[in-house]
C-alpha cells in the first residue's frame, strides 16, 4: 500500500520550502474536506493545488474563474439529444476527483453559488435531477486578498465549505534558489508521477475514518471552539460543524502520522488552518485591528489541553 507520508514527499519535490502547507493540503484530502489557498501572486498557490492532482492517478480539472463564468460552466448543462429523441445530462468540469477552482472571488456570487451544495453534499442537481460526484472529491480553491478590484468575496456560507483555509507566504532565499535550481534541471508539477490511485486513497480515508477520538480529547475541541463563541471580538464563534471539521481532520493528521488515535497536538495543530476563517468578527474588532487568528490563537491560550496520553484511550 502507498502511504500518506509518500504523497507529502513527491509534492514537496515541487513545493519547495512549504512543509506544513503540503502536510495540510494531504490531510484535506484524507478528511474528505475542501481547501482554500489565499495569498498573494506568485506563492505557488496554483502549483501546490495541481502537485497534489498530478500525484495522483485520479481525474482532475482545473476552472479558471472570472466575472462571465456561469454556472452550467461549472455543473454541466443538460441539453437535446436529437436523435435519441430526449435530454442528456453533459457534466461539467466540477465531476473529477480533485477541482482547482483558480481565483474563485473572481467569479459572481450565482456562479459561486453552484458550488455550495456539491461541497456540502457530493452532488449536484440540474433542472431537477440530483447526480452524485465520485469520491474521493476535493475542491482546492485560490483566491488573491489584495487585489480585490472586479472580485466578489466569499460569503460565510461558501467559506464555510472549505475544510481549511491556509496561506503559503514568501520563500526563505534558500529555498528559493532551490525553486529556481529544480525549474533548471525540470523539476516541475508538470514531471510529478503519480503515486497513488483513487483506490487507495479511498482506503486512507476509510482508515481515517477508524482513528479513535477520546472523549477528553472530544470535549477540548468542543472548549476550543465555545471560547472563540465568548470571546468580546467575535461577532459569531466556531459553530458545531467547525467543531466536527476540526476533529475530522485531527483524525486525518493521526493517520498521516501513523498513528490510529488523535492527540490534542493534532487539534492545537490544525485550530488555526480550520477554524479561522469561520469566524465573523465584530466591527469593532476589525476597527481595533483584531484578526480571525487572534481570537484562534487566545482561544488555545486560554483552553487547557489534556493529557495526550488521555487521547490514546
Amino acid at each position: 500500500m502507498t502511504y500518506p507520508s509518500t504523497l507529502v514527499e513527491v509534492i514537496s519535490e515541487v513545493v519547495i520550502g512549504k512543509p506544513e502547507a503540503v502536510e495540510l493540503t494531504v490531510i484535506c484530502l484524507l478528511a474528505e474536506g475542501h481547501l482554500l489557498i489565499e495569498d498573494v501572486p506568485g506563492t505557488g498557490k496554483t502549483t501546490l493545488a495541481r502537485a497534489l492532482a498530478g500525484s495522483l492517478n485520479a481525474r482532475w480539472k482545473r476552472v479558471q474563474f472570472t466575472p462571465d463564468l456561469l454556472p452550467a460552466d461549472i455543473t454541466g448543462t443538460t441539453v437535446l439529444d436529437q436523435r435519441a429523441h430526449q435530454f442528456v445530462f453533459h457534466p461539467g468540469p466540477i465531476f473529477a476527483h480533485v477541482v482547482i477552482a483558480d481565483e474563485i472571488n473572481r467569479a459572481s456570487p450565482k456562479t459561486q453559488s453552484a458550488l455550495l451544495e456539491v461541497m456540502g453534499e457530493r452532488t449536484v442537481t440540474v433542472d431537477g435531477a440530483t447526480h452524485p460526484v465520485e469520491r474521493p472529491f476535493l475542491v482546492i480553491a485560490t483566491q488573491n486578498p489584495i487585489d480585490m478590484e472586479g472580485t466578489y468575496a466569499l460569503p460565510e456560507a461558501q467559506l464555510d465549505r472549505f475544510l481549511m483555509r491556509i496561506s503559503l507566504g514568501h520563500l526563505d532565499p534558500e529555498d528559493e534558489l532551490a525553486v529556481i535550481q529544480g525549474h533548471s534541471a525540470g523539476r516541475t508539477v508538470d514531471h510529478l508521477r503519480p503515486v497513488m490511485d483513487v483506490r487507495a486513497v479511498q482506503q486512507m480515508i476509510a482508515l481515517t475514518a477508524q482513528v479513535r477520538v477520546s472523549d477528553v480529547l472530544g470535549r477540548y475541541a468542543v472548549a476550543l471552539a465555545g471560547a472563540t463563541r465568548k470571546n468580546r471580538h467575535a461577532r459569531h464563534g466556531a459553530s458545531t460543524r467547525a467543531t466536527l471539521a476540526l476533529i475530522q481532520a485531527a483524525r486525518a493528521r493521526a493517520c498521516l502520522h501513523g498513528r490510529n488515535y488523535a492527540t490534542a497536538d493534532d487539534v492545537q495543530v490544525l485550530a488555526m488552518p480550520v477554524l479561522a476563517h469561520r469566524l465573523v468578527l465584530a466591527p469593532q474588532a476589525e476597527l481595533e485591528g483584531v484578526r480571525q487568528a487572534d481570537v484562534v490563537r487566545e482561544a488555545l491560550q486560554m483552553t487547557p489541553a489534556p493529557d495526550t496520553a488521555g487521547s490514546r484511550r
